[in-house]
């Protein structure tokens, strides 16, 4: 693994982020090399005070057409867009869109009506992309399909075919361009900033525990039928890692990004464990004069996010968007 401790200089900085990356890619699996035929169609929309929220649909991959709710707030000017992830829920992008469940996560619906353009996706085994008598977040036949692959390679993928959807939209002001989410969305707004450097700013709330203080690291392999990071296994088994969340946060720099953490509940995310990752990835941004541009928020309200947690994270995309 490498030691972000004893990097010395800026000039050590590429060759062991290269060591990083691709010791993060051997275990989340291939990632789309080419940029993917969106073919995008808007199938309808509905005007709201303040927005108007389109369901449209478009292309991950060459076979793998999925449905997107997108957020498009009033006026002329160019706007920031902003990726909002949802957390492990079966009603996928609906939630952000504020249309279910929890309505303190409907990100693209808030966003939307603070004037940024916001577009939230299902993730596969999720919403509109559910199999057939199969569960939510069923992983099995995805695995079938795609042994050398892994659920977060594919998510990441997905994400970043969901960023080419904002070069379509005439109204996104495509150098701003963030991305939220919390619990698996928190992870996924990680992994999106660390592998797509259009993201300039990025909130992930409760989203890990470093693997090496995890208690149940199991959990990352397989949970209730989701096999997350399923290469994770045998390394679990030695107790040693080939990075760290520490590492993931470092690929990420410069852009900015914000960590949201309980205080209360460790069982998601722990806080000394997330404290540890931010202050060692600092190092990396503080070398490339970015030091303000990575930052945690802990906060005493388990695993969820409340007004106040929310207006944190409004101030930072207003700050680096």
């Amino acid at each position: 693994m490498a030691d972000l401790a004893k990097l010395k200089s800026l000039i050590e900085w590429p060759a062991m982020r290269g060591v990083i990356e691709k010791e993060v890619r051997n275990l989340i699996g291939p990632l789309r090399t080419e940029k993917v035929d969106l073919q995008l169609k808007t199938v309808d929309e509905v005007d709201a005070r303040g927005y108007v929220r389109r369901r449209i649909n478009f292309f991950v991959d060459p076979w793998d057409r999925v449905s997107a709710w997108l957020f498009i707030p009033d006026g002329k000017e160019e706007a920031p867009g902003l990726l909002c992830c949802h957390q492990e829920v079966p009603q996928g992008k609906d939630e952000p869109a504020g249309l279910e469940g929890d309505t303190r996560l409907a990100f693209a619906q808030h966003y939307a009506e603070l004037g940024y353009v916001t577009l939230s996706i299902d993730c596969l085994t999720a919403g509109d992309r559910t199999t057939a008598r199969k569960p939510a977040y069923d992983t099995k036949a995805f695995y079938k399909e795609n042994p050398k692959s892994s659920y977060v390679g594919k998510m990441l993928s997905d994400h970043m075919s969901a960023l080419d959807v904002f070069d379509e939209v005439k109204r996104v002001d495509t150098a701003r361009l963030g991305v939220i989410g919390h619990g698996m969305g928190g992870l996924n707004a990680l992994m999106l900033a660390a592998f797509d450097d259009r993201v300039q700013a990025c909130v992930s709330s409760c989203a890990f525990t470093r693997f090496a203080t995890d208690k149940n690291p199991q959990w990352w392999v397989e949970h209730d039928g989701m096999e997350l990071l399923p290469g994770l296994a045998h390394h679990i088994k030695e107790g040693k890692y080939p990075f760290d969340w520490e590492h993931v946060l470092a690929l990420a720099a410069p852009s900015a990004i914000l960590v949201l953490c309980s205080l209360s509940e460790a069982r998601f995310s722990n806080p000394r464990s997330v404290q540890k990752a931010v202050s060692q990835a600092s190092k990396v941004y503080k070398m490339l004069g970015a030091g303000s541009a990575l930052d945690h928020f802990g906060h005493h309200d388990g695993h969820r996010i409340t007004p106040e947690t929310l207006e944190v994270a409004d101030e930072w995309f207003e700050r680096w968007l």
